[in-house]
């Protein structure tokens, strides 16, 4: 009798243990998830502590304290993720449409540190010789691990004719450098010829050569113009210079990748976490296509979408890549505008070649690499400068003195060898396609014999 009585309340008590072990195993279960409630109680307790024991809490908001925490949310994602409060939205859409005052500088966080990606052409930062790679250090004596980038952003924009100091370092210089820029009006034209100019000049043979600055809403519709008017001049090939360009809008990495290539061919492919939204642009037949030979040259200094259309060109075998390998940032960034008039600048997926290579943190690899020491690249700048060759001087006391004759003699001296490489490239492919043409030609027209 007693061991039936045993075994049921051994039953009970074993089932019991089971169910409590069950739960316990969902409590600690239940505290390793990401509860967005529990983690949403904790930020509304720290919000209000903030508020209330802070030194200076009383000229707090609580916009301002939620603003800052957005912001900091989104810095801990990736360099190009951001929320944009109204201010900061506003000069995004300067950027693309408009003008603004600034130095001309497009920078990026890399290993922790403010870097340059390229001075914008015609610009002060520009014209005072800074470089793609160039460090941030400090400005206006501020350093700049301290500041962020979205705030050194804000640092370097204001009111044309005002100033700014930045110290920039190099792997050359030994110690930082200061230099005092002047903001100014920045509204560029992002196509531009060998001269600097847009009077688009063809060479005795035949070859032309474009330069774009940066990718921005009227880029394709300038490409096109330069184009009609070197084709009235006869062009039979084109070095297209992408070194330097920061990239810009997809949208015209599109439109000018498409300028050359045939209805149908893929151009660059975005592949993010949301599939569905994954999308392949191709080239849409549409206006006059370019079979002409094509050459691009790409440096550090070419970024997002110079290497889309460097990829492209370069993956469908319509274009030689000459240069150095590109900068690397290939990741796609969506602007979600919010109720209030802020934004949030969101990556969401990241570009692919034709070829499905990735193109974020790897870049673009040349063709032909043809390597620039950092005094042949300054002095390809230099030649850029507002004024050519007559504003040399004033540009050159920028630079130590050491330095300023042996930069003087490379400026004067014209050579480009990235340049001179990819003209010999075409003079090549131009005469491979002629007899090319000329075989054909023979082959469907024989000669007739005589009787």
């Amino acid at each position: 009798m007693k061991k039936r009585l045993i075994y049921p309340i051994y039953v009970v008590a074993l089932l019991a243990y089971s169910l409590l072990g069950a739960h316990l195993f969902n409590l600690n279960a239940a505290g390793e998830r990401d509860d967005p409630y529990e983690q949403l109680e904790l930020f509304t307790r720290v919000l209000e502590r903030v508020r209330k024991d802070y030194v200076d809490g009383e000229k707090l908001t609580y916009k301002d304290l939620i603003q800052g925490a957005m912001k900091g949310m989104l810095s801990t994602l990736d360099p190009h993720s951001e929320f944009m409060d109204i201010p900061k939205f506003a000069e995004l859409k300067d950027d693309t449409e408009g003008t603004y005052g600034g130095v001309g500088l497009q920078v990026h966080v890399r290993d922790g540190q403010l870097t340059v990606i390229a001075p914008m052409e015609d610009t002060p930062a520009f014209e005072a010789g800074i470089l793609p790679g160039d460090q941030l250090v400090k400005l206006d004596g501020r350093p700049t691990e301290r500041i962020g980038m979205n705030d050194a952003v804000k640092l370097l924009r204001g009111e044309a004719g005002s100033k700014v100091s930045v110290s920039i370092l190099r792997p050359s210089m030994s110690e930082p450098r200061d230099i005092t820029l002047i903001r100014q009006e920045i509204r560029l034209f992002s196509v531009k010829d060998i001269n600097n100019r847009r009077e688009f000049p063809v060479g005795p043979d035949h070859l032309g050569y474009l330069r774009l600055t940066q990718f921005s809403e009227k880029t394709a519709d300038e490409l096109e113009e330069a184009l009609r008017q070197m084709e009235s001049k006869g062009i039979e090939g084109l070095v297209l210079d992408l070194r330097g360009n920061p990239g810009g809008l997809l949208d015209q990495a599109v439109a000018v990748s498409e300028k050359f290539l045939a209805k149908g061919k893929p151009i660059v492919s975005t592949e993010g976490r949301n599939r569905a939204s994954d999308i392949q642009r191709r080239a849409s037949g549409r206006g006059r296509i370019r079979t002409f030979p094509l050459a691009l040259l790409i440096n550090g200094g070419s970024a997002s979408a110079s290497e889309i259309v460097a990829g492209c060109l370069q993956d469908l075998q319509r274009a030689a890549v000459v240069g150095e390998q590109s900068f690397g940032k290939g990741s796609v960034q969506n602007i979600l505008p919010l109720n209030d008039g802020s934004a949030l600048r969101l990556t969401t997926a990241k570009y692919y070649t034709p070829s499905h290579k990735v193109i974020h943190e790897h870049g673009i690899t040349p063709n032909i690499v043809v390597p620039l020491s950092e005094e042949d690249e300054t002095a390809i700048q230099l030649r850029r400068i507002p004024g050519g060759k007559s504003n040399l001087d004033d540009a050159l006391r920028t630079f130590p003195t050491p330095q300023q004759s042996r930069l003087k003699e490379r400026v004067l001296a014209d050579a480009d060898p990235q340049l001179e490489r990819a003209m010999d490239l075409l003079k090549a492919l131009r005469l491979t396609s002629r007899h090319s043409e000329k075989k054909n030609s023979t082959t469907n027209h024989p000669a007739r014999s005589s009787n």
